[in-house]
Parts: C-alpha cells; structure tokens; sequence
C-alpha cells in the first residue's frame, strides 16, 4: 500500500510517499480500505513540527478519515466487510470525561494517522457513516465536526434561543455555523473576507462582521447584543483572540477554547471579574462523535468542503491549509 509519512527533514516538502506492507487485523481490529481524509490546522501543526510531539521516525499523518472496511479481525462483531465507517480521532475515548489514557490514542500523532491506502483501526475506534454523506463529508467529523459539538453543545451547553459568537470561517467555525443554525441558537460570526461572510449568512449566520473594518470587534459584538454579550464563545484564535472574547462575552457566559492560531498573553483578572466559564475543549468521546452523527442524520446535515485534492497531491493540500484562505474544510481523496 501507499502512505505518506513524516521524515527527519520535517516540513510539508518532507512528506514522503512510500510503500509499506498491508497489515493483517488481530483481535478486535479491523482493516480499512480508506477513501479519504479530512486535514486539521493540527495535522498541519504535526507535520511542521514534528519534534515537538515526540515524533522522530516516520509517522503517518492526519486524523481523520472514512473508508469501507476491508477485513475483521477475531472477535469483531459490530463491523463486516463492505461498511462504511469513520474512524474516531482518539482510539481509546469510548466515552466519559477526558483522562491520561486517551491522549496516546491520538491518530497521527502518538500513533499513525490516516493519510494512507489501508490502516488497521480498534472496533471501538470507528462508528458507521451517516448514510447520507459521501466518504469525503464523513472524513470531516472526527475532529472538526465533534469539536464544534463538544463546544457548541455538550461542553458549551448552548441552546436555542442564546447568542453564541463564532470566530472566522475555518473548519470548526463553518460546523459549529450549521450546527447552531440546526438547534435555533443565534450566530455573530467574524472574518476578515466580505464574501466569507456572505457565504457564512447564507448558512445561517445572523450577524456577521469584518474584523478588518472593525478591529475593535468585540465592541461591534456588544452593540449587537445591546451591551450584554453573547452567551458563548467558541475560540479558535487562542492567546490573541482571547482577551477580546472576554470582553464579547456576558457576565457568567462561557468561552470553548480550542485555539492556537494566534499568539499573545492574557491577563485573568477579567475572566475572574465578569465569572467567566473558560474549558478547554480537545475533540470528544465515541460516545458523543455517535450523539453527533444521530444528529447529522436527522437533520440531513452535509459538511462543507471548500476543496478537494487527490491522494498524489498531499502536498498541495497542507499548502492550501497553510494559507488559511479556505472556508470549510480541505479534504483529500484517495
């Protein structure tokens, strides 16, 4: 088979195709023949810095992707040859809170990812497709799509009839947009693109604003609330972003930070004055990635793919992630 792996040279010009031997399921494994892939700003991250993650050898890259199982190993039950499934971003997460013993479980990080012709994945660690999504819309929602779940309505705890702010059009973004728009919750999103936020208003978005025309955004975000803020945040900026969510969110409102695009420092004191629920937020349970697809189902959700790239041309896809000019996601098909 073929893969794309991580080498010593690092970088997305280190990416190497190479050849490797199709595994053989054991126990409660099963062989998938993958069909695509769904890149994070993390797997981009992975592959720039790949040291920094403790990776030294060859690894192979990405989390998230869909496939049609190939072969079961001993003792599989809930799969056969011929479905269709997608893979869960933490292989050891089945459900319950965050712990120690999940964070090794990690696809294309501690452990191989993705990005390749065939893997060998848990029975646990995989959930059947919602039949009404191509594989290329399933491989979007092991990370960003139960991201935008957890954030938006496990973790964040929003509900119809509240105002949630949601920061630019990347994938987490443009998932939580849908899914906000599904359950009744109110939107104000921000970018820096008038036609993104033309796009984001015919998904749903209730109030937009360009943060270039108004670099105070957060001031625009109140006036918009009239002066109390919107309920939750979900924040995909990280340190730089922050201290102006803060000050968008209302007194006792909630912040679902998931972000490390932008750099900075954050003084704590306003979190504490306005009481501020601040979680981090890493992806989600099987259990919940399960909650997440009963509702895509009944609802008739498809993700947004802003581009697709073939097997061969990896490459050019982490370079498309690089320039974040994307709305949605970038998917690769193989």
């Amino acid at each position: 088979m073929k893969a794309w792996v991580i080498n010593k040279k690092g970088g997305i010009d280190g990416l190497e195709l190479i050849d490797r031997d199709i595994p053989k399921p054991g126990p409660r494994e099963i062989l998938v023949r993958l069909k695509a892939n769904s890149i994070n700003f993390r797997d981009l991250s992975t592959i720039k810095n790949a040291s920094a993650r403790g990776i030294s050898g060859q690894r192979i890259p990405n989390s998230d992707g869909a496939g049609i199982v190939e072969e079961t190993g001993p003792g599989v039950t809930a799969f056969k040859s011929g479905d269709r499934v997608v893979g869960t971003f933490f292989q050891n997460w089945l459900s319950g809170p965050i712990h120690d013993g999940v964070m090794p479980s990690a696809l294309g990080g501690p452990i191989d990812g993705l990005l390749c012709e065939y893997a060998l994945l848990k029975e646990s660690g995989v959930l059947p497709v919602p039949a009404h999504l191509s594989f290329e819309e399933a491989a979007t929602l092991p990370c960003a799509g139960l991201t935008a779940w957890n954030c938006l309505i496990e973790g964040g705890k929003a509900r119809a009839g509240q105002t949630v702010l949601l920061l630019g059009t990347g994938g987490v973004s443009i998932f939580s947009q849908q899914l906000a728009k599904m359950s009744g919750i109110r939107t104000i999103l921000t970018s820096s693109s008038d036609e993104k936020l033309a796009r984001a208003k015919k998904l749903g978005a209730n109030d937009v604003v360009n943060y270039r025309e108004h670099p105070n955004w957060e001031e625009k975000v109140l006036e918009l609330t009239e002066g109390r803020g919107v309920d939750l945040v979900v924040e995909v900026g990280g340190a730089g972003t922050l201290e102006k969510s803060i000050a968008a969110v209302r007194v006792g409102g909630r912040i679902s930070l998931i972000g490390v695009l932008t750099g900075g420092q954050i003084d704590p004191t306003s979190i504490m004055r306005k009481s501020v629920t601040l979680q981090g937020i890493y992806v989600g349970p099987r259990d919940m990635f399960s909650r997440l697809n009963t509702a895509i189902a009944h609802n008739g959700l498809r993700p947004v793919i802003d581009e697709t790239f073939e097997f061969k041309d990896a490459k050019a896809a982490y370079r498309a992630m690089e320039k974040a000019g994307h709305f949605g996601k970038i998917v690769v098909k193989i």
